[in-house]
């Protein structure tokens, strides 16, 4: 059987990356195909060394650094990838793999991390922090994302069967989409992130630094707390903004690889984490690390972390991205502390292990084509 894996764009290793090397784990003889591909060597070697076929935007000046300026063009682009002489194509898409096209005598599954967030639910949201939501450029930027809309909607009818990474990302394919998601959680490699039970004196936050994952939020939180140390990871847009933030009490480390990651999750007191986040798989990497953490309590963190509610509780939830709300967590959090324990939080994360997905995932896989054969013999037969 030939497989055929799409993704929407191989840039750095990060958490759709790493899904995609579970996927290459699960079918190590596919094909895989993204929009553009300029991964390291370093990163390239979590994905079994493959290079994948990739669209014209490959080519376009400067598309290395500023590949998500070409998003006007990538619904042409993933039309362009020639995926016609295999019997499966899996897409992993949280912009717009999913819109390969594929014939009615092959399947495709579309693994689905988010639908578009800045075109649907979150679109008024992106527009302001972005400054598009009004003027000239403002009136482009709805047009478009207008049309996007549209695209998005056609190309879910070319998906035969939709696997959604959470119950609040189904959720999201239904209002968007209309179409029911079967859920199949990602795995945290638990080989890499390891427990240590010696906390140190301070909260960590580790993301990218875009808007959505309110970073900054954490950073004037903190500011209000000059008794409490937090330590600050990642780069990306908002790294000034964040930045310009911080006071004495908050250390601003940039980006780190794996093994420093690792190092400073371990000893953290907790993870913050503010975004309304689809799954959330760096809450996951702090609890197999044996951390607990302090999430907002809406979207896919609701279904990895244990709330004090909840039985051998792994986390503590505020409810909503405000800095008294996240002043008041980390309170309660410290009242809490005994109750979070190294071993609550590493018997939660292996609920999650590569194992389980794979072998879940290769399941799903066979049935369903299993059930396309069959419905492709009923078809001849009658």
């Amino acid at each position: 059987m030939k497989i055929a894996i799409v993704c929407d764009w191989l840039v750095t290793y990060a958490g759709a990356e790493h899904f995609l090397s579970e996927l290459l784990a699960c079918f190590p003889q596919a094909d895989l195909f993204a929009v553009v591909d300029f991964l390291s060597p370093h990163d390239r070697a979590h994905l079994q060394n493959k290079s994948a076929t990739t669209t014209f935007i490959q080519s376009l000046p400067f598309a290395k650094k500023l590949y998500r300026y070409y998003l006007p063009l990538m619904p042409l682009a993933i039309e362009q990838l020639d995926v016609s002489s295999y019997d499966l194509t899996i897409s992993s898409s949280h912009a717009v793999a999913k819109g390969v096209i594929t014939g009615p005598d092959q399947l495709h599954i579309g693994y689905v991390h988010s639908p578009m967030r800045y075109a649907w639910d979150l679109q008024h949201q992106y527009l302001k922090e972005t400054g598009l939501h009004k003027g000239l450029k403002g009136f482009i930027a709805k047009r478009f994302l207008h049309k996007l809309r549209i695209w998005d909607l056609r190309t879910a009818n070319g998906v035969d069967h939709f696997v959604a990474n959470s119950q609040f990302i189904a959720k999201r394919i239904w209002k968007t989409h209309r179409r029911k998601a079967d859920v199949i959680y990602p795995a945290v490699d638990l080989k890499v992130f390891t427990p240590y039970d010696k906390k140190e004196d301070y909260y960590l936050i580790a993301s990218r630094m875009v808007p959505y994952k309110k970073m900054d939020l954490i950073v004037e939180s903190f500011a209000l707390m000059p008794d409490k140390k937090l330590i600050v990871i990642g780069s990306g847009p908002d790294f000034k903004k964040v930045k310009s933030k911080a006071t004495k009490n908050i250390s601003i480390l940039g980006f780190k690889n794996t093994e420093k990651l690792i190092y400073y999750l371990q000893r953290a007191k907790a993870l913050l984490f503010a975004a309304e986040e689809d799954f959330g798989l760096v809450p996951l990497e702090a609890q197999a690390c044996g951390t607990p953490v302090i999430a907002y309590g809406k979207g896919g963190a609701l279904e990895t972390v244990r709330g004090l509610s909840q039985a051998k509780p792994t986390g503590v939830f505020f409810l909503e991205q405000s800095t008294s709300a996240i002043c008041q967590a980390v309170t309660e959090f410290e009242k809490n502390q005994d109750l979070l324990t190294v071993e609550n939080c590493v018997k939660n994360a292996n609920k999650f292990s590569s194992q389980h997905f794979r072998k879940t995932f290769k399941k799903y896989v066979k049935d369903r084509m299993k059930d396309f054969k069959d419905n492709k013999l009923a078809c001849i037969q009658d």
